[in-house]
């Protein structure tokens, strides 16, 4: 019987992470796929002795891509890839890369390296970020999931306090658009397809996620957005993504960021649609099961 590790952080304790790996386990057993839940720490990397029972593949709901980089040596299809999970999970990275490939997105900046205690106001550095972006303008650290550590600086004042909060911390300023406060679109995407994608929106926050308070519905995409969040996807090499689209000028669609380790509980109370099907049915596909 054809065998999964279904992966997820040990140190989280939250119930959706074991609610989403239990989620996943459901769809996998549609396909006669036999699940096997693993904490990141129920894996001993032990360098020096090869893997025993490996299973088929793995889907890698976690972000701890050196554990990810093991089991790729050993050999283990992993969905995603770790090298993509790392990318997704620096929004500097990502930004980085979505530019390069011209895809539609607020104007960034990249902050420079700062160690710790350590200070560049003396630069006039910081003078420039906000004559290019004016204010407000979000500033976003480089690893941070469901909304969290996001920050919309309103005043100069906001601004260098943040800065200084943030030395030695990876992060990035960004435009702030206006025209998407409290509300974007999370598209899932799986194999280069769409399969399940919904509207969330916030009455009192300019983020819309729903564990910041948000609430959610089913939305129909246009050409467009269809075709951003593929682009984006793809862009970064992902095979199963999470895609949030802010609403620009005119409507037309930003990439706000690309999830590589996106949760479906949410899309599938919102849409009916269990995204776990989608990826399974893409990977026994690509393995040729």
């Amino acid at each position: 019987m054809t065998s999964c590790w279904i992966i997820y952080n040990g140190s989280l304790v939250n119930d959706k992470f074991v609610d989403q790996a239990n989620l996943m386990a459901e769809a996998v057993r549609k396909y006669d796929v036999q699940p096997i839940l693993k904490k990141n720490c129920d894996i001993l990397i032990e360098l020096d002795k090869p893997l025993e029972n490996k299973p088929d593949f793995a889907i890698f709901f976690d972000k701890d891509v050196l554990l990810g980089q093991y089991l790729k040596q050993q050999g283990i299809p992993l969905f995603n890839d770790p090298d993509v999970i790392e990318i997704c999970d620096n929004k500097a990275k990502q930004y980085i890369n979505l530019a390069q490939a011209n895809i539609p997105m607020p104007k960034t900046i990249v902050a420079p390296k700062v160690y710790k205690n350590f200070s560049i106001l003396h630069t006039n550095y910081y003078e420039q970020v906000i004559q290019a972006l004016g204010l407000p303008l979000v500033i976003k650290e480089a690893h941070g999931s469901f909304g969290m550590k996001v920050y919309l600086i309103e005043t100069r004042e906001a601004f260098f306090e943040k800065v200084s909060e943030l030395s030695g911390i990876d992060y990035v300023f960004q435009q702030y658009v206006a025209t998407s406060f409290g509300r974007d679109i999370r598209v899932n995407v799986v194999g280069g397809e769409v399969v399940a994608a919904m509207y969330r929106h916030s009455e009192t926050d300019f983020r819309a996620n729903i564990t910041n308070g948000g609430v959610a519905s089913k939305i129909e995409l246009t050409e467009t957005q269809i075709q951003l969040a593929l682009d984006a996807a793809n862009v970064l090499g992902t095979e199963y993504a999470g895609v949030d689209l802010l609403y620009g000028e005119n409507e037309e669609p930003l990439v706000c960021e690309v999830n590589a380790a996106a949760h479906i509980r949410n899309i599938y109370n919102v849409t009916g649609v269990n995204v776990g099907e989608a990826l399974t049915e893409y990977i026994l596909r690509k393995l040729g099961k």
